[in-house]
């Protein structure tokens, strides 16, 4: 069995090799560990391989193992999951990134519950194919949305995410990647923060950074198969 060093350099070299065939430039496509269900001992593996973001689905979880691993000071926690009004304090106050925000209320009270010591980095969430079951805004709901976020002085508005529809032909799915690189650069003509585009996981990492992805989330691949009964 592989271990998580060695399913974490795998990982890194299936982005490498997607980012060369896109021409793009080396480095220019982070990978985002996604390290939810899985035990903080799974999380140090990955760390001591030389991974230093990792992202949390579920609130109490996370913020149980952003405060486990305090000590080791140079990890990046995205929050990547939906946020409810209520859980909005936790998350500002133990994480560096969300990339779930999805509407005016939820940005408000992040900002409220955060220092203005150090500003939240946040992604807006799109809905980029408009499933009623799927949180996120839609493609004309961005810039009412990143207009709000950019008054508010403890977040620094990043870029957008977007979770697409999982039964798309691979041309649909170029399609909709294409789509939402197509808002993401239109928000980068108004915000000079705005520099990340996280979308494509395990299984479209090629067609995500081919149409201009800058961060891809990806779980399985290295911390094997999730067990959601515990």
């Amino acid at each position: 069995m592989e271990t998580i060093a060695e399913r974490l350099k795998s990982a890194l070299k299936s982005l490498s090799m997607a980012v060369n065939k896109a021409n793009r430039a080396p480095n220019s496509v982070q990978l985002l560990a996604v390290s939810k269900t899985k035990p903080v001992s799974d999380i140090v593996l990955a760390y001591e391989a030389g991974h230093r973001s990792f992202g949390e689905n579920y609130v109490q979880e996370g913020v149980e193992k952003v405060q486990e691993l305090q000590e080791l000071k140079d990890i990046k926690w995205h929050f990547i999951g939906p946020i409810q009004s209520n859980k909005t304090k936790p998350v500002a106050e133990n994480f560096d990134w969300v990339q779930s925000v999805d509407r005016e209320k939820i940005a408000t009270r992040l900002n409220n519950h955060r220092s203005p010591h150090k500003k939240l980095n946040v992604l807006i969430q799109v809905n980029i194919n408009a499933e009623e079951s799927k949180a996120g805004v839609l493609a004309n709901e961005v810039e009412t949305l990143a207009a709000h976020i950019a008054t508010l002085p403890n977040l620094t508005l990043r870029g957008l995410m977007t979770i697409p529809k999982a039964s798309q032909s691979a041309q649909e799915l170029v399609n909709t990647y294409q789509h939402m690189h197509q808002l993401f650069v239109d928000l980068q003509q108004t915000y000079e923060s705005v520099d990340t585009l996280s979308m494509g996981m395990s299984a479209d990492i090629e067609p995500a950074v081919l149409c201009g992805s800058t961060m891809v989330r990806v779980g399985t691949a290295i911390f094997g198969a999730r067990n959601y009964t515990n």
